[in-house]
């Protein structure tokens, strides 16, 4: 079997690199170069890049075979993420890769412009010593502002802590008790800009916040105030801050992100002994380069291997706690067993989960769920990404229903539907053991206890003696083996189901042979092969 491919279309660190190795066929192409990029893009499974290489609806329609797309770094301007979840292509990053270094950067020019470092260097290696020219002010004691106390936020909240700060911050969507575990006093904006000695921009760019700290802003800080912006070119606007500093409103700044990028030329750089400038250095360590290597390198791996990346950026959900993970391909094989049963697209679909797992996030068992509902049953690669927008566009109904109460089983999960004719289908499942033995427990009410396996089939019929040994000796003739059987039944004589487990496919012609050798009102067949 071929070893899937993975195209390498920008640098990557060579700790990301050994891990593709031997798994992976790992090609390369220049990605800024489309003509180079799209042929590239034919036969491969997963493509990795960094800042330069555009991933639009063109790049995606010319990768047919394209399963995840894994941006080595943090932002994503460059991939079209809604054209990439239409075709149900997983979008990655490494979030984290470069949380302490875009931290540490921030800390950097807040102490360069504190103690004017830059100026003084290039005075003194231009012979000029002048000590009392760049005399500097302490960070001990001052307020700082942090506006955004995501993950960077907090951790520059955490290394002002050791200066001996106050720190303010402003971030809507934190809980202030949440602020006050950190040491931290959340704050309005306006609070936050008329108290702060020194003003730090930890936010995401968007339109909310493209332009937050300009003129109006400015116009309501302390004279003596410096600010940072190692963020988000644009979220603080750099001609409003010329003004502040051109009129003395403003002390200072540290800047390492533009909004029109490469930068090489600023009204700002006219401020040399007040404004610290840097090229977008916020992810530019070693160890950054090499954790965003590494992490999406991991993602891929995941992504090719059919399981639930957490990082990925178009998948409802996030990080799946250890105690939900066993469950994602059961769930999935459910859902799989559910379309066969239904042979048809549900109104409706609940699922239910119940017992002790419940107490866990399981939204991603819901996606799973649907994965395994749509795979056999639509043209395009069904993932974690498009499964939800397909029973959107069929006008399915989803629900996910949690409980941790569950009398007969630790776990049990449900995929029930209601199909446009008003049957009802249910399927259930559940996970036993330490090695997670999937086993099937429910089908349409009928309980049982049966192992999964690849290849299954059903047969649903009125209740009566010889049954069982008409369906093994027709199977048997067929050379078809059986790994396992259960019977259930609703009452005695009433409607009865036999479930199987067998070692191969049975052939079509097999099971309309038996189907009609035991009037069967019903008969399924699902394979679970992977």
């Amino acid at each position: 079997m071929p070893k899937p491919s993975v195209l390498v279309a920008e640098e990557l660190s060579p700790a990301g690199l050994a891990l593709l190795e031997g798994d992976f066929e790992v090609r390369h192409a220049n990605g800024a170069d489309r003509s180079e990029l799209l042929p590239a893009l034919e036969d491969v499974d997963a493509l990795i890049v960094r800042s330069a290489t555009q991933v639009d609806a063109e790049a995606l329609a010319a990768a047919p075979r394209l399963k995840v797309v894994a941006r080595a770094g943090v932002g994503l301007d460059n991939v079209d993420v809604d054209a990439a979840t239409k075709a149900g292509v997983l979008v990655v990053n490494a979030p984290t890769s470069n949380i302490i270094s875009a931290a540490e950067q921030a800390i950097n020019l807040l102490l360069a412009t504190s103690r004017n470092t830059a100026p003084a260097h290039n005075a003194l290696i231009n012979g000029e010593w002048k000590r009392s020219k760049y005399t500097g002010v302490e960070v001990y004691d001052k307020t700082v502002g942090i506006v955004g106390l995501g993950r960077i936020g907090q951790l520059v909240a955490q290394r002002l802590a050791a200066f001996g700060t106050r720190i303010l911050a402003y971030d809507p969507f934190v809980q202030p008790a949440r602020a006050a575990q950190m040491g931290v006093e959340l704050v309005s904006l306006d609070e936050l800009l008329r108290n702060s000695d020194y003003i730090t921009i930890h936010l995401p760019k968007n339109k909310e916040t493209v332009g937050l700290i300009g003129d109006e802003a400015l116009s309501k800080v302390k004279p003596s105030v410096r600010v940072i912006n190692a963020a988000r070119g644009g979220i603080l606007n750099e001609d409003a801050l010329y003004r502040a500093l051109k009129e003395g409103r403003v002390a200072g700044a540290g800047i390492d992100v533009w909004a029109s990028e490469p930068c090489t030329d600023s009204p700002l750089f006219e401020f040399g002994d007040s404004v610290v400038v840097a090229p977008h250095l916020g992810a530019s360590t070693a160890e950054a380069q090499e954790k965003a290597g590494t992490q999406v390198v991991r993602s891929v791996k995941l992504a090719l291997s059919g399981e639930f990346v957490p990082d990925a950026v178009n998948v409802q959900g996030g990080a799946v706690a250890e105690d939900v993970k066993p469950g994602l391909p059961l769930t999935e094989k459910l859902g799989r067993i559910f379309t066969s049963l239904a042979r048809g697209v549900a109104d409706r679909i609940d699922i239910e989960v119940r017992g002790e797992i419940a107490a866990h996030d399981v939204k991603v068992l819901e996606l799973a769920a649907l994965k395994g509902v749509f795979g056999d049953v639509v043209e395009e690669s069904v993932t974690f990404v498009n499964a939800p927008l397909l029973a959107k566009e069929r006008g399915v109904q989803v629900n996910l229903v949690t409980s941790e109460d569950n009398s007969d089983w630790r776990n049990l999960i449900t995929v029930r539907g209601l199909l446009p004719d008003g049957q009802r289908v249910s399927v259930s499942g559940t996970l036993t053991g330490p090695r997670h033995y999937e086993k099937l427990v429910e089908i349409n009410g009928y309980s049982m206890e049966i192992g999964l396996s690849d290849h299954m089939a059903f047969f649903s019929y009125h209740d009566r003696p010889g049954i069982v040994g008409k369906v093994g000796a027709l199977l048997g003739e067929a050379q078809v083996n059986i790994a396992g059987m259960q019977v259930s039944r609703d009452t005695e004589g009433g409607t009865a189901l036999i479930t199987l487990t067998v070692d191969s496919e049975v052939p079509s012609p097999i099971l309309e042979e038996i189907s009609t050798e035991i009037q069967a009102s019903q008969t399924r067949q699902v394979n679970l092969e992977d």
